[in-house]
């Protein structure tokens, strides 16, 4: 089970004007349960005038190889009228105490041999340098293309970091920068990384056919739009893989399905269960909640996943689903706070 834990700020990092880098230190005691997976993200909570309010942000420093983390690095961007982005950039500060929860993520890869590529935009580099920097110091056969898009120079997060692991490993990873509102001294040309273009740009760029698995992260129109070149292009759904990191309200909503007058929860969570009516328009999470404040969950839009629960029985309806695979969705996994009943008695497992 995912739990939230007080985790002291060691260090902020002003990275580009509107996002910083936190390094938070984890105690020798905690240590193993903030062991991580290259891509993983975390859940930081704060309460400000009694709303609890969390957000999920990728950890994007390497993970330890055979040992767990004794520190755990993410980056946060600011997010207009962002309630906890705008608390990070403007208040967090050295010495501070931040509610974290334990990582958790399927957008993930353990290292192995292989040709990897990432289609990344604005602070989707952020779970990817995790991945690259991991995979290439482990695997010495793994080879990775990194195709990143940002605005500006002066406004590319990890822009060092990035650098730095090019001089490192020259040989084993491509580097393409793509700027959508400057005009680079070399390179490609600037302009948005849509559908079209990159059909046509990345046959050139590396033989597509021959990577192992693609790593799409960023804003919902960058990754659709990667995904559609990517199937075009005859690339297998298995080998692509996806986050987004924002979606406009009401984007890829269902359909809407009558609900049943009267339903009933049962949900198993933490190894114990209870059985619960749900009120009319609320999701499944949110009925939960109100009997388990226990239960996880992050971003209540669908995109993080960490609210994945299995479906014993009964049919619900997702709103929309930004954070599971097709393979998880065919297995019986849904995402709690996008669930609502369609049958009268719906049982889920949360602890699968």
């Amino acid at each position: 089970m995912a739990r939230f834990h007080r985790l002291r700020v060691a260090a902020v990092d002003r990275l580009t004007d509107d996002s910083v880098a936190l390094t938070l230190t984890v105690p020798p005691h905690l240590a193993e349960e903030y062991r991580y997976v290259p891509g993983q993200h975390l859940a930081l909570r704060r309460v400000a005038d009694g709303e609890d309010i969390r957000r999920t942000y990728s950890i994007c420093s390497p993970a330890p190889d055979g040992e767990a983390p004794s520190t755990l690095r993410v980056g946060v961007r600011l997010v207009e009228g962002g309630a906890f982005s705008t608390y990070a950039l403007k208040e967090i500060g050295l010495g501070d105490e931040l509610e974290v929860m334990t990582p958790a993520g399927r957008f993930t890869l353990p290292p192995a041999p292989g040709r990897y590529a990432a289609i990344v935009g604005g602070s989707g580099i952020t779970p990817v340098l995790s991945i690259v920097s991991t995979l290439l110091a482990r695997e010495p056969a793994a080879r990775f293309c990194l195709i990143r898009s940002d605005r500006t120079t002066a406004s590319t997060m990890f822009l060092e970091e990035v650098a730095d692991l090019k001089d490192r490993y020259p040989e084993r990873l491509q580097l393409v920068t793509v700027l959508s509102r400057e005009e680079q001294q070399a390179g490609l040309p600037s302009g948005r990384l849509d559908q079209e273009r990159l059909t046509g740009l990345l046959p050139v760029l590396l033989p597509v056919e021959q990577v192992d698995g693609w790593f799409l992260c960023g804003p919902y129109g960058l990754v659709e739009g990667a995904e559609r070149a990517l199937r075009g292009l005859g690339v297998a759904r298995s080998r692509i893989h996806q986050e987004i990191f924002h979606v406009d309200a009401g984007t890829a909503t269902a359909a809407t399905v009558p609900a049943p007058a009267h339903s009933t929860v049962t949900a198993r969570l933490d190894g114990r269960g209870g059985t619960w009516p749900v009120q009319d328009g609320e999701s499944l999470l949110d009925t939960v909640l109100r009997n388990r404040p226990d239960a996880p969950y992050a971003c209540k839009g669908g995109v993080c996943g960490t609210c994945r629960a299995f479906l014993v029985s009964g049919e619900v309806r997702m709103d929309r689903n930004f954070a599971l695979e097709s393979e998880e969705t065919e297995a019986g996994y849904v995402l709690a706070c996008q669930s609502h009943p369609v049958t009268e008695r719906v049982e889920l497992d949360f602890d699968r």
